[in-house]
């Protein structure tokens, strides 16, 4: 009887390892990117925060050596912000003039209502709000209605898109989160058109509580019934000052 040597056995190896390796090793010439995609979202989450509270109003030429300037960051980054708020239709690019906040129009109003509608109204109709959030809803609230005592239009306006926002985040989602935060933005440019900032805003801070006050007491279904109306309202007025704005651009 002949002994043979047993054939040898390959050792196993993972199935593509050189693959990853070179993948992930290619990783490391993006690492300086990092640090430059985190400054072009921060700095453009600062410019969105300065249309939200109303600093930056519709048709405010934004300089490139001015904001940079202001902001200590480079034109070449600021670049790149400016293309992440125009895609958010919050800025534009204007050749041979600059970057804009932009202006609304019509069109731009109908559309927010409707995304408002299917989002806030959704995320309240879905209830589970805890004693902590309906307690927070009513915070801002208060908030609105100290301003309104004090006549301080901007702040109200401010407070009613932070209880907006508060609505939304009663579904639990991020990516609604975000995206409402884009859409308010845009909402503090349409609350411009307004020549009386107190027509607008003053009405809604009651109703902003009574929806408050719905959602305390566990009651979705009327506080979403009540938004509902509220929304249709305000997209009226807001249609309405938007007409009359653009009435002598059409004669």
């Amino acid at each position: 009887m002949t002994n043979e040597a047993a054939p040898a056995v390959p050792e196993p190896r993972t199935p593509g390892l050189g693959t990853v390796e070179s993948a992930l090793a290619g990783l490391s010439g993006a690492r300086g990117l990092l640090d430059r995609a985190s400054t072009v979202s921060r700095l453009a989450g600062v410019l969105r925060a300065q249309i939200i509270e109303g600093a930056l109003r519709p048709g405010t030429q934004l300089a490139e050596h001015a904001v940079a300037d202001a902001l200590g960051v480079s034109r070449n980054t600021l670049r790149e912000a400016f293309r992440v708020l125009a895609y958010e239709r919050l800025v534009v690019h204007e050749p041979h003039r600059g970057v804009f906040v932009r202006t609304l129009d019509a069109d731009d109003v109908g559309d927010i209502y409707t995304t408002r509608r299917v989002v806030e109204c959704t995320a309240v109709r879905a209830g589970g709000a805890s004693p902590e959030t309906a307690a927070g809803l009513l915070a801002v609230v208060d908030t609105a209605e100290t301003a309104v005592a004090e006549e301080r239009w901007t702040d109200v306006g401010t407070a009613d898109l932070r209880f907006h926002s508060a609505i939304v985040a009663l579904a639990g989602s991020r990516r609604l989160d975000d995206l409402m935060a884009r859409v308010l933005a845009e909402l503090r440019l349409v609350f411009h058109v307004m020549a009386d900032p107190r027509r607008l805003h003053e009405p809604y801070v009651r109703r902003n509580r009574e929806i408050a006050t719905l959602i305390e007491l566990g009651r979705p279904q009327e506080a979403a019934d009540a938004l509902l109306v509220y929304l249709d309202d305000a997209e009226r007025q807001l249609l309405a000052a938007v007409a009359e704005r653009d009435a002598p651009r059409q004669g």
